[in-house]
């Protein structure tokens, strides 16, 4: 979808269908990834609502991701929930979750909060790890600003997993009693995993883990003037650093054994730490 689709009329469609159903303003929006979905089926009260019946929302699926909008309550909070995500790599456009987003300025603008599956290439952080995302890498992959022609596309990105946010998860991570490591995130568009020799090139460039979504959504938050951070479950090593190569069954089978500890993390943040 490019920029030229006049975005800012999507995202009022957006919101005018999801008002009529019942949405209302969240105080935070949780992007939920790969084997994460079963947060959704917690949040009380809810209104959900599938992304093919949204205007401008993605299509497509991926096993793992439900494709839903789910507003309600958790821990006593409003919160919006994107139970699955849509991926560059499954129609070419780094772009694709551009209304989603967009949704977000016209209901005032929350926090996000994005979860994903990944791998690790830092063999401290072990599969079954939850990291905070500090910093990412995204060698020569599409930007999703590619044809906006905003003043606004030059985004700063010092601070794109922002800091005081981190700080907030920290203190809800020691709250719920969890470790809660930060490290850098390496997007690769996918569907493919890496290489060993990628995964050997993301360790020298500093990264600690490997994945294929999260960083065109902080992106793309940055440029709507969102703030947000972002959690990894990790799943497996990189290509390479284990006898069996990483697959999608494992990424689904990990996340949903680990997916106890990022859904306390996430209700200890709800619960403890003020919001907006």
């Amino acid at each position: 979808m490019a920029w030229a689709d006049h975005p800012e009329t999507l995202f009022d469609a957006a919101q005018r269908f999801v008002a009529a159903r019942g949405v209302g303003t969240p105080d935070l929006a949780i992007i939920l990834g790969s084997g994460l979905g079963s947060l959704a089926d917690e949040v009380e009260d809810a209104v959900r609502i599938p992304y093919a019946e949204i205007p401008g929302f993605p299509r497509g699926a991926v096993s793992g991701h439900a494709k839903a909008l789910v507003f309600g309550r958790l821990e006593g909070r409003s919160v919006l929930v994107f139970a699955g995500r849509s991926h560059y790599y499954e129609g070419g456009d780094p772009a694709v979750m551009k209304v989603p987003l967009g949704l977000l300025t016209r209901l005032g603008s929350p926090a996000l909060l994005a979860t994903n599956a990944a791998g690790s290439v830092n063999p401290v952080m072990a599969p079954g790890t939850v990291v905070a995302i500090a910093d990412h890498v995204s060698l020569g992959a599409p930007n999703p600003l590619i044809g906006d022609v905003d003043e606004r596309r030059f985004v700063p990105m010092a601070e794109a997993y922002d800091p005081a946010l981190r700080a907030r998860l920290q203190a809800a991570a020691a709250q719920a009693g969890l470790a809660l490591p930060e490290g850098v995130y390496m997007w690769w568009s996918g569907p493919s995993f890496e290489t060993p020799a990628e995964i050997r090139l993301a360790q020298v460039v500093g990264a600690d883990l490997v994945g294929m979504s999260t960083v065109p959504e902080i992106i793309m938050a940055r440029r709507l003037g969102l703030v947000a951070a972002a959690l990894s479950i990790v799943t497996n090593y990189g290509t390479g650093m284990q006898v069996v190569a990483p697959n999608h069954m494992e990424t689904k089978h990990v996340a949903d054994a680990a997916a106890p500890r990022l859904k306390a993390l996430v209700r200890a943040f709800l619960r403890e730490t003020p919001l907006g």
